[in-house]
């Protein structure tokens, strides 16, 4: 069986990338291959070259016939060089710039504005005072419960009244909703 170890070809019209293949000889171009050993993009600048070098120095060493495309791609990874006994054999495969870490800019205002966590944290510690105190009254009221849940309702009301204060006129109606959404969802 003559093997060959070309590109086989994926994407869209007038967008291609290749995988770099063994193949059987007789299969088509996009046909089944035995391995798939490597990646091409060319469309990206600068071209995108990945090659599995152990693999590849495997199926040239048992008698795969490279192409002509995936003989300059091998030159240019220094896979070639190797199996043809090369010393200074080396990867001339430029690489792309890792992209730069993103960094919010402190000057502008933020467009989405975090939610308040404070009442958030000040009810689940009212209520396990409330669980607490009623594992140790087996015997209380519901009344007593109720009492005690009473106050962790009424804590986040008083904080929506002190918070409007502090805001800007124009905010303090979204301020005020969201304290009155607070406090519904804690009942």
């Amino acid at each position: 069986m003559a093997v060959k170890i070309r590109l086989k070809r994926l994407g869209k019209i007038r967008a291609p990338y290749y995988r770099i293949v063994v193949v059987d000889s007789r299969t088509k171009r996009d046909g089944r291959s035995i391995e798939e050993i490597g990646k091409y993009h060319p469309t990206e600048e600068p071209s995108f070259i990945e090659v599995n070098s152990e693999r590849a120095q495997y199926w040239l060493s048992v008698g795969a016939q490279p192409t002509e495309q995936v003989t300059a791609l091998l030159k240019l990874t220094g896979d070639w060089g190797t199996f043809k006994g090369e010393k200074g054999a080396v990867s001339t495969v430029k690489t792309k710039e890792p992209k730069a870490a993103f960094v919010v800019d402190e000057k502008k205002k933020p467009v989405l504005k975090p939610k308040a966590e404070a009442p958030a944290p000040k009810a689940a510690k009212a209520e396990a005072p409330a669980e607490t105190e009623a594992t140790e009254a087996p015997a209380a009221d519901e009344t007593v419960v109720e009492a005690v849940e009473a106050p962790a309702v009424e804590a986040p009301a008083a904080e929506a009244v002190e918070t409007p204060a502090e805001a800007p006129a124009a905010e303090a109606p979204a301020v005020e909703a969201e304290a009155a959404a607070d406090a519904e969802d804690s009942k």
